[in-house]
């Protein structure tokens, strides 16, 4: 329980996914909560300007889905009411890495197949269904107020109409990848923070297909791409009977085509032929609609000596993430934990502690993205010998994850946030790894993984 006693009020700006979940957990311990959003937000659940990504294949990871259900009891069962799919993330998909198929069996990893429009409408609904929250759309941000070293509230410029000044006892930036908080900081003379960038240097190109009974064994597709083939493919099944569906290149000349008969002969460049055979009979909704990723962004808010009380940065405004690999939507659900955990302890030195904690989630969704990028030698970013080391391990584990269930499913663990990196290393994950480099066609195991809590963590191996 809030030992707040839900006093003072919050402002948050941005009514995305990570401003709505921050919404959510400031209602337990704020006597009001007002979220702006410039854009006109929808009132069904509909693309919209301020969310380009929206119209890509999304899906949640296990350790969001079971946040978010806890934020949301009855999240998932609604959703799956609208349409949205349900999945055991190793039984239901077909994962295909460097070539190597995981086995697909029962993991009971929880994850949720649903477009990001129709999870951000429901979740939209939910906040705005809480008595001390309100939702101002068409409203943009354009400053903060300040007294001292205390943040004290946010200039809002309304559409058609004058600019407003809004007190508040905390604002919390989730304006996302185009965020000017770095900039209101230095208007009010506090240091930037450091800006950790990598280009991923990948365009995705997606589409929908229509989806029907029997047109295939499996709920999802994720092949990724590799050093040897830069070419991924995604597919997921989504409300409206429909296939999300995601080609990407990473570097020069490696973007999907737009045109279908380049679009599909792409597909058949793939690793594996799945998603080509079920695109070549599958009926298309649309025309392929293009996107050229951004650089991915780390906002070293935890590393400033110098913070004013008031105000705090999450989702992507912190940390926006190379998208292929689905992290943003989890990452800024364990947040709002991280905000919430904060705030039932007292609101005394908030950002420090809330940036500490938060790094801490950061951190391993970050360096395994980066780490990912970073295999791809066009990639330009600084390859030290623990990300070398780490990226032969995991191409060899690959290796072994297609002949043993069981590493397959810690790969997909971690993944999914749902285990710490260093349980690759655990003893039982570790041995089929480094002896699974021969030569022949694998041979699956069915030998479950050992508990975690009774295995030796070899974390310094990459030091």
């Amino acid at each position: 329980m809030s030992t707040t006693n839900q006093t003072g009020q919050a402002i948050v700006l941005g009514g995305s996914i990570g401003g709505l979940l921050a919404a959510r957990v400031l209602s337990e311990s704020y006597a009001k909560v007002t979220v702006f959003d410039r854009d006109e937000l929808p009132t069904e659940s509909t693309d919209r300007k301020g969310v380009p990504q929206g119209v890509h294949s999304h899906g949640l990871l296990a350790r969001g889905r079971q946040v978010l259900e806890e934020l949301f009891p009855g999240l998932t069962a609604d959703l799956t009411t609208q349409g949205a799919v349900a999945v055991d993330l190793q039984r239901d998909c077909l994962w295909v890495n460097d070539g190597h198929r995981i086995p697909r069996v029962a993991s009971g990893l929880e994850g949720l197949c649903v477009s990001r429009r129709a999870l951000e409408g429901y979740v939209r609904n939910r906040v705005r269904a809480l008595p001390t929250v309100e939702i101002r759309d068409r409203c943009e941000a354009l400053g903060l107020l300040a007294d001292g070293d205390t943040v004290t509230g946010a200039r809002i410029l309304p559409r058609g109409a004058g600019e407003e000044h809004h007190p508040a006892d905390l604002v919390v930036d989730a304006t996302g990848r185009g965020n000017r908080g770095p900039t209101w900081l230095a208007e009010l003379g506090y240091e930037q923070p450091v800006e950790d960038h990598v280009d991923p240097q990948t365009v995705y190109v997606s589409r929908d297909y229509r989806r029907t009974p029997g047109d295939s064994t499996f709920t999802a597709f994720i092949s990724s791409p590799s050093p040897g083939a830069p070419r991924g493919g995604v597919a997921i099944a989504a409300e409206g009977d429909r296939w999300m569906v995601t080609l990407l290149g990473v570097g020069a000349d490696q973007a999907p085509p737009t045109d279908p008969e380049g679009y599909l002969a792409f597909a058949g460049r793939l690793p594996a032929p799945e998603l080509h055979t079920l695109l070549s009979r599958a009926e298309p909704l649309g025309p392929p609609k293009r996107m050229r990723l951004p650089t991915s962004v780390r906002r070293r808010y935890e590393h400033l000596t110098r913070l004013p009380d008031g105000f705090i940065a999450v989702a992507d405004a912190m940390c926006s993430f190379n998208p292929a690999y689905g992290q943003g939507m989890t990452v800024a659900a364990v947040e709002a934990t991280v905000l919430r955990d904060c705030l039932r302890q007292s609101r005394r030195e908030l950002p420090r502690r809330f940036y500490a904690g938060a790094a801490k989630v950061v951190d391993v969704p970050w360096d395994m993205a980066v780490g990912a990028d970073l295999r791809h030698p066009t990639i330009v970013g600084p390859r030290s010998r623990r990300t070398r080391f780490l990226n032969g391990y995991v191409a060899r584990l690959h290796v072994a994850a297609a002949r043993h269930p069981a590493v397959g499913r810690r790969f997909l663990s971690v993944a999914n946030l749902m285990t710490p990196p260093p349980g690759l290393f655990a003893p039982s994950i570790a041995a089929r790894v480094l002896w699974s480099g021969r030569r022949g066609a694998p041979q699956v195991d069915a030998t479950p993984v050992a508990p975690q809590n009774d295995e030796k963590i070899l974390t310094q191996v990459a030091v």
